[in-house]
């Protein structure tokens, strides 16, 4: 048993157990190209959030890590097959629900990791942040933890050659050889704002690219995954460490 994984721990385990820091990771169930599975932001945010919480752990981090919601925002994917969507709305209603769980426990420290490019959490921690007051709230990407470039040429941001590389790391045995990708083209908006990024409108995904990806994977390895990794998993701990000690009326300096 990992004590600071709630989907490993038990009532014995967790009724006197001291938690500082509630962490909820949060995916989407989506087509990630050819070769790449419909879990892979499931995958990705699994074994990122249980790496970077031993690292925690071990450095006396007081956290607990939710077992992670599995659908996300795909209001631009509907006619993708068995891309699941699920509306900010109805996201806004889920986390409502656990924040006042958590706030009656007086658990009042929560981390969402976000794991999906279509959640965008930061409209409801605001509305959410006047309702309860007295909570910490905070979201994080870790998509966005560390430099992309450090580690990967072709750029890109949905089973691209990161994503590619991270599931040739973490499971192997899920993803189809690379020869049966396709190379993620992205049509560019006709709207020069749109296309220079002040402007925005959400990409209607089967008119950007063909096969569901946003960047080149053929570059991709385990090599690179594993590097990424750990870049990432050792950022992420940070972060829990640092939230896990903080002292909410103390915060800014």
């Amino acid at each position: 048993m990992r004590p600071y994984l709630l989907a490993e721990s038990n009532w014995k385990a967790v009724k006197e157990q001291p938690i500082e820091l509630v962490i909820l990771p949060w995916g989407a169930t989506e087509a990630h190209n050819y070769h790449l599975p419909y879990a892979t932001d499931i995958i990705e945010a699994d074994a990122i959030v249980a790496e970077a919480g031993r690292l925690a752990w071990e450095q006396g981090a007081k956290i607990m890590i939710l077992p992670t919601l599995p659908f996300g925002v795909n209001t631009g994917q509907p006619d993708i097959r068995l891309d699941i969507n699920l509306n900010p709305s109805t996201q806004l209603a889920i986390l409502r629900d656990i924040v006042e769980m958590l706030n009656r426990q007086g658990l009042r420290k929560l981390l969402i990791l976000n794991s999906h490019g279509g959640n965008d959490f930061k409209p409801m921690l605001r509305e959410l942040g006047l309702a309860y007051p007295q909570m910490l709230l905070v979201s994080c990407n870790w998509f966005q933890s560390v430099d992309k470039k450090a580690f990967f040429k072709a750029a890109g941001d949905h089973a691209d050659e990161m994503e590619t590389s991270l599931l040739l790391h973490l499971r192997p045995e899920l993803v189809l050889p690379l020869a049966e990708a396709g190379d993620g083209s992205e049509r560019k908006s006709v709207i020069s704002g749109i296309r220079e990024g002040w402007a925005w409108s959400e990409r209607k995904w089967s008119m950007v690219t063909a096969d569901t990806g946003v960047g080149n994977p053929k570059a991709a390895t385990a090599e690179k995954g594993a590097r990424y990794f750990a870049a990432v998993c050792e950022k992420m701990a940070q972060l829990f460490v640092e939230l896990a000690a903080v002292d909410p009326e103390k915060r800014y300096q």
